[in-house]
């Protein structure tokens, strides 16, 4: 699990999983992680009680579930009873939440919005695992297919040079060369140029990817 968070390589992330299907076929193709939004009004969403296939996943491929202003008790519990590998704080989570995952060495990542270089000034994150960059959609929360200023990067190193960085925002097929040339990135996190449909992957896109 440790490879994917290697910085002698760039590592694939794919998120919004919805189906054991598509889960199985990424593991198939050797992708390093997915992820697996728990965020009602994604589109994209995958009801908890029908995650019990990510189980069977564990040892053969990252999982990550992805959550916005949750109930901590459901991250926890998800991380707790083998279904994640490391949970994914993508909405307004102030740092009391992030410290509370923290005291317990709870594995987290923290999606970060890009607006500009106040969006990643200042933050407290402790024990954090990785920060991921998207691009600014209020409201949204990532997902959207829009790109951030990939210039922020040296900026977000330098703030935090000890945090690996994962960048996501609008990563297709037709851009992947350059953002896999980008220093200090870790890996790509792709959704929505990964599909056919929201939730539904286009594996000849992933193939591409990898």
């Amino acid at each position: 699990m440790s490879d994917f968070l290697s910085p002698e390589h760039i590592s694939l992330k794919v998120c919004g999983v919805t189906t054991v299907a598509d889960a199985e076929q990424l593991v198939q193709l050797g992708v390093e992680a997915l992820g697996v939004n728990f965020w009602p009004k994604s589109k994209r969403y995958l009801d908890p009680a029908q995650a019990n296939f990510l189980k069977g996943l564990a040892g053969k491929i990252i999982r990550v579930g992805v959550f916005v202003n949750a109930d901590k008790a459901l991250p926890e519990r998800l991380l707790s009873e083998g279904y994640l590998d490391y949970v994914q704080f993508h909405g307004d989570e102030d740092s009391s939440y992030c410290h509370y995952f923290a005291e317990r060495d709870l594995p987290y990542f923290r999606a970060v919005g890009i607006k500009d270089e106040s969006s990643i000034s200042g933050l407290d994150l402790p024990k954090c695992k990785a920060i991921l960059l998207d691009a600014h959609a209020p409201g949204v929360y990532g997902g959207t297919g829009l790109t951030c200023d990939w210039e922020i990067i040296e900026k977000v190193h330098a703030h935090y040079p000890d945090l690996p960085i994962i960048l996501a925002g609008g990563i297709t097929v037709d851009n992947v060369s350059d953002a896999r040339k980008l220093a200090h990135i870790i890996a790509l996190d792709v959704a929505s140029g990964a599909e056919s449909a929201p939730g539904i992957k286009d594996f000849d896109k992933v193939k591409r990817l990898l």
